[in-house]
């Protein structure tokens, strides 16, 4: 598959820019109580490709480059597209900041990626200068998206050797931290378009529309759905990314309705909160084909799909795989909690405390990996600044999910718990 694919995010984006500028690639619903875009907003590729290019010039003329991290508080607006794309078409890895971030997270992020600058939403840019005032190992400018200079200030270090390909750095996402200080997970463009790769051909009930679809996702773009899985397979594609803010199940039909959305993507809080809205007359104005995520109810499920009229396709993935597998060919499990079978490219296994394949119907840890010739292509390239825990992630050949599973006969997974819970 990596054969086939762009070198690079922004080559992907830009490949489909020059083919299909005309197609829509951006759209905010309107929302007139919000500061940007009240009426809504619609960009196609190639009007997005101008803006990307000339900041693509500015970034390159102060200097930057191969190994330089900028940090980007963006929210779900289009900002974050348009520097996403022209630092990645320069080398530069982008480090996305949650903006529930307070003071202490966000300084802890920027002193462990090094980001040399960051650009942040207006409301938050004074919190992101008290970050960068008490970051002491090396200045950190920060810019408000909507008031960029002419000419940003020269990058602190010089452009790292080498030419921008498969293995550059994309991405720096940081996990949860559930267990400790969040871990910088290194993703790289073969990563990225990887996942995107894997979405667009997973077919069945997920069958991707080239240049036809368009995805709600309401997942934030620090996470790797929105801004890994579900971009990269819109670029690849031709198809347009709708940027809603957070989940709201009061605004969630109309703003599906709005934008003619034809995929949304969902926690498994969504279902059961929008199976408590009231009928609505938006609710049956949608033109949704099918619904990707992870956690619905089985009990629930059937329910969902005969009032709203499409399939919610649960899945599996982590920030760590990229890539995901779903239940998505026929028949679907949907009164369990099935989340597919393993693919060519991405394999997996139920291991024992050993290490050693449990038989099917025993619960174990679900490890996954590319293939035993080449077991890390497509995945992370690690954490950063931690190369033990990268390599207790990798025993024995296999990653180790932490998420305890069973296969049937049949090669279904099915989801049990993490194992911290149990």
């Amino acid at each position: 598959m990596a054969e086939s694919l762009p070198s690079s995010v922004y080559a992907t984006f830009k490949q489909t820019a020059e083919a299909h500028p005309q197609n829509s690639f951006l759209c905010v619903p309107s929302r007139p109580d919000r500061a940007y875009a009240p009426d809504g907003l619609e960009l196609s590729y190639g009007a997005v490709a101008l803006i990307v290019d000339d900041l693509v010039a500015r970034y390159r003329a102060a200097g930057y480059g191969l190994g330089h991290r900028v940090g980007l508080l963006l929210e779900m607006r289009p900002e974050f597209f348009f520097h996403y794309l022209a630092l990645n078409a320069l080398g530069c890895g982008i480090v996305p900041i949650n903006p529930d971030y307070r003071h202490d997270e966000m300084l802890y992020q920027m002193q462990h990626s090094e980001a040399d600058l960051i650009v942040g939403v207006p409301h938050r840019v004074a919190d992101l200068k008290a970050v960068a005032r008490e970051r002491s190992e090396k200045p950190l400018p920060v810019f408000d998206c909507t008031a960029l200079p002419e000419i940003f200030p020269p990058a602190q270090t010089k452009v790292r050797s080498g030419s921008i390909g498969h293995d550059t750095e994309c991405t720096l996402l940081y996990t949860s931290g559930t267990t400790g200080r969040p871990k910088g997970c290194i993703l790289t463009n073969l990563y990225a378009l990887t996942a995107g790769a894997c979405y667009r051909d997973l077919g069945g009930r997920l069958t991707v529309k080239p240049g036809e679809d368009r995805f709600y996702n309401p997942l934030p773009l620090f996470h790797m759905n929105h801004a890994m899985v579900t971009a990269s397979c819109a670029m690849l594609t031709a198809n347009c990314l709708i940027l809603t803010e957070r989940f709201s199940p009061t605004r969630w039909w109309q703003e599906v309705a709005q934008t003619r959305a034809t995929i949304i993507h969902y926690l498994g809080i969504v279902p059961p909160l929008l199976l408590n809205q009231p009928v609505s007359h938006d609710e049956k104005q949608h033109r949704v084909r099918f619904g990707l995520g992870a956690g619905v109810e089985p009990q629930l499920h059937k329910t969902f799909e005969d009032r709203f009229g499409f399939p919610l396709v649960e899945v599996w993935g982590m920030t760590e795989t990229g890539r995901i597998f779903a239940d998505c060919h026929d028949p679907r499990e949907i009164d369990t909690r099935a989340f597919g079978r393993p693919l060519p490219g991405f394999e997996a296994m139920v291991a024992g405390p050993d290490g050693n394949e449990l038989p099917r119907g025993q619960e174990g840890e679900l490890v996954v990996r590319h293939s035993a010739a080449d077991p890390r292509r497509g995945f992370f390239s690690g954490y950063l600044k931690n190369d033990k825990a990268t390599a207790e992630a990798w025993a024995g050949g296999w990653f180790h999910t932490g998420d305890v599973v069973r296969q049937s006969d049949s090669g279904m997974l099915y989801f049990v718990d993490r194992m911290k819970n149990i």
